[in-house]
């Protein structure tokens, strides 16, 4: 039955039922298709093909068997502007969640397990809890104080799938859990693919705040979350090394250099300095004034020193093991990245 997966493939073309029926140019009716959805009814396959068309997604998807679904999702920073536009964000996520799992059964790929570190989650309450749960975190890992080169990496290294998705600019991104019916849960982070580098490295480390601290009912999560992600991706002891305890001046060009080597934004980094008492309010202030004469503070955020965006390189690289071992077709392939088959062709020739 196609219920689910069609459901599913919908939202996540922000389509309607009647809209939908218009795609199809009218073959069946919205009350038809709500059926299928339903599971009580099965297409045709004239049907089957067209709505498979109009959603842009493979008719063997919707063929196929789902047993995923997303729990404890949490939306970074701004918001949802309706409920159509958070189950289509969600129907995107289970559906590459979904095809990133099925690359990993085609070439025998373990999935990294994802255990919780020692002592998490790590109760907060206050920034200062914060801080400590940064700390202890990099201690469990084994980071040290140095600044992590590949933030995406380095997470699906320890069993949290990242992928990018396009969310708008009414979402940075968002942390759930997937879960399946056989196997462990999945914590997976979505970041913005259109956001900057600097912006989604952000996200990634306050997504992940999200998913190992236990705050409490009443404080204020995103905050906490904020100090947690600022802590993680610039450890006191690497600050302070670098710029010193007390400063009551700072050039823009030694913000910019920090940017290079934490790969965050120079708002970030001004931010992480307020916070560690480095700075105070007034050179805090007088920061932020330059950031907005300079149009650095709205999208879309063009700081100069860019950092790369975030890009799914494990699971292309999958994808490409799949195809070069036989494992699956070109056409497979290029379907799980939502590329063509002559683009796919195309990457498969280039030096990495």
């Amino acid at each position: 039955m196609i219920g689910k997966r069609l459901y599913l493939a919908r939202k996540a073309a922000g389509l309607s039922l009647r809209e939908l029926e218009a795609r199809i140019d009218k073959k069946v009716s919205a009350q038809a298709i709500s059926k299928y959805e339903r599971d009580e009814m099965m297409p045709g396959s004239d049907v089957l093909a067209a709505i498979a068309r109009a959603l842009g997604v493979q008719e063997s998807y919707l063929l196929g068997q789902n047993d995923l679904t997303l729990e404890s999702v949490e939306f970074r920073k701004n918001r949802i502007t309706s409920r159509k536009e958070e189950a289509g964000v969600k129907a995107s996520v289970l559906s590459a969640v979904e095809r990133y799992l099925q690359i990993e059964d085609f070439v025998g790929a373990a999935s990294v397990a994802w255990s919780r570190p020692q002592g998490a989650p790590f109760p907060v309450r206050e920034p200062a809890d914060a801080e400590a749960a940064a700390a202890r975190l990099r201690s469990a890992w084994n980071l040290g104080v140095d600044p992590i080169p590949d933030f995406s990496e380095f997470l699906e290294e320890n069993g949290i799938k990242v992928i990018p998705l396009s969310l708008g600019e009414s979402v940075s991104g968002l942390m759930c859990l997937a879960r399946r019916s056989k196997g462990g849960d999945v914590p997976v982070i979505v970041v913005n693919e259109r956001d900057t580098g600097e912006r989604q490295r952000f996200t990634l480390a306050h997504e992940l705040g999200h998913l190992i601290l236990e705050v409490p009912q009443g404080a204020n999560g995103e905050k906490l979350a904020h100090r947690f992600a600022g802590a993680f991706l610039m450890p006191a002891e690497t600050i302070w090394q670098e710029v010193g305890k007390r400063r009551s001046s700072l050039s823009i060009a030694e913000l910019f250099k920090l940017k290079a080597l934490f790969r965050v934004s120079v708002q970030a980094i001004a931010y992480r300095l307020k916070d560690l008492q480095i700075i105070g309010d007034s050179l805090f202030r007088k920061l932020f004034d330059h950031f907005e004469q300079q149009g650095w503070r709205k999208p879309p955020y063009s700081e100069p020193g860019a950092i790369p965006r975030e890009r799914h390189e494990r699971f292309r690289r999958l994808c490409f093991r799949a195809v070069s071992e036989g494992a699956v077709s070109e056409s497979k392939a290029a379907e799980l990245l939502g590329i063509s088959v002559r683009e796919l062709d195309r990457q498969l020739e280039l030096p990495a």
